[in-house]
């Protein structure tokens, strides 16, 4: 479905800007092959691997694929508002595109999608957000958690670059890591190298996670059970209680909201709260935002997620909001709760561009007192 999709982009920019330019029709069948071949690249993707959410070929093809497919959604987009141009200004003469403006767009829109995929597969940086919760006690006041998610390690993110990550959060010293889903693109077997070095991943209180969509892409058991190996604690419709001294804090988890198409337990929140001990604050980690409402009502103080990529492009978020349930990157006031949308430490291979929409290492540190008061996230 992606790639017959995305095929129309495609046969837009050979239409409407390829084939007007001047040169020998032989040349620019040429070069209309080799943009129709960059935008199958999902379909590529599928048949190196069986699932179009995991290219299985060298790094190097993926970044050139993820360049190309980009250049051809932004030149799209650029001709599109050309056109647009031109239909209005045809009441008052028209307006004959030059070929120069389609050279310089074809240009313009390489090079930003060269940036895109630059920005999408460096390491993330670090990015510290302070919220505050009414009733932490202060035993916790000044407790840190770093949040990773997203991290789509694949082809494209592969065991250097998980290395690389695992270094940098070490670092940190923060008191807890949490991962909120989507950390793999790939079977196990494709994959066992690349998330190796996540077993040196750690943190005194623990490395927590749950799943997100695509963990039910990969066989969703064996990679429960391999994350365990590695030294992560799975919390699947669970919760778990951080003690300092008499003091408490319920760290909770649950499954994503897509599990049940591949026959597996679907969000509970309330299995996941039952049990938790009353009046102490809960922080949920859900990878889709989406539920985020739910969750207030239920008391709890501060939901962790990701999911949306932040939108990756500075305009496109606003669609990616739509489907979220209004939610797409950073922090929001829902109903009483905190709810801080993560833009990703990765992103998925198959739509690697970021432009306005940085990937972060979050840093949380919890205060106690009114949110209200909480100074802005600063990289």
């Amino acid at each position: 479905m992606f790639h017959l999709i995305f095929s129309l982009p495609c046969l837009y920019v050979v239409t409407r800007v390829l084939w007007p330019l001047p040169g020998p029709p032989a040349a620019k069948a040429a070069v209309a092959v080799l943009l129709l071949v960059a935008s199958q690249y999902h379909l590529w993707c599928r048949l190196s691997s069986g699932s179009v959410f995991a290219p299985e070929f060298p790094r190097w093809l993926v970044v050139l694929f993820n360049g190309a497919f980009g250049a051809i959604l932004l030149l799209a987009g650029m001709q599109m508002a050309l056109d647009a141009a031109a239909l209005v200004a045809w009441p008052f003469g028209g307006w004959a595109i030059p070929a120069a403006c389609r050279y310089g767009a074809a240009a313009l829109a390489l090079l930003l999608s060269a940036l895109a995929v630059r920005q999408a597969v460096r390491l993330p940086p670090l990015l510290d957000v302070e919220v505050r919760i009414a009733n932490l006690p202060d035993a916790f006041d000044g407790y840190t958690l770093l949040q990773l998610t997203d991290l789509h390690i694949s082809r494209l993110f592969p065991a250097p670059w998980t290395e690389q990550v695992v270094a940098r959060s070490n670092r940190l010293g923060v008191d807890l890591v949490v991962i909120t889903g989507d950390l793999i693109d790939g079977a196990l077997a494709s994959r066992r190298a690349d998330v190796a070095p996540l077993a040196r991943l750690g943190a005194p209180d623990g490395v927590w996670i749950v799943p997100g969509n695509h963990e039910y892409f990969f066989d969703y058991p064996a990679w429960m059970r391999h994350d365990a190996e590695l030294g992560m604690r799975v919390l699947a419709n669970r919760h778990t209680v951080l003690r300092r001294g008499d003091a408490a804090l319920v760290l909770a988890g649950v499954t994503d909201r897509s599990a049940p198409q591949t026959g597996h337990p679907g969000p509970d929140l309330d299995a996941a709260l039952a049990g938790a001990p009353p009046g102490a604050p809960i922080i949920l980690l859900d990878h889709q935002p989406k539920g985020a409402r739910a969750a207030a009502a239920r008391g709890v103080a501060l939901q962790l997620s990701g999911h949306t990529h932040g939108g990756m492009i500075a305009g496109f978020d606003r669609l990616f909001a739509r489907a979220n349930g209004g939610f797409v990157s950073g922090r929001y006031a829902v109903g009483g709760m905190i709810l801080y949308v993560n833009n990703g430490t990765g992103l998925w291979p198959g739509f690697a561009l970021r432009l306005g929409r940085p990937s972060e290492l979050t840093r949380i540190t919890l205060r106690r007192g009114d949110d209200a008061a909480d100074p802005a996230p600063t990289r």
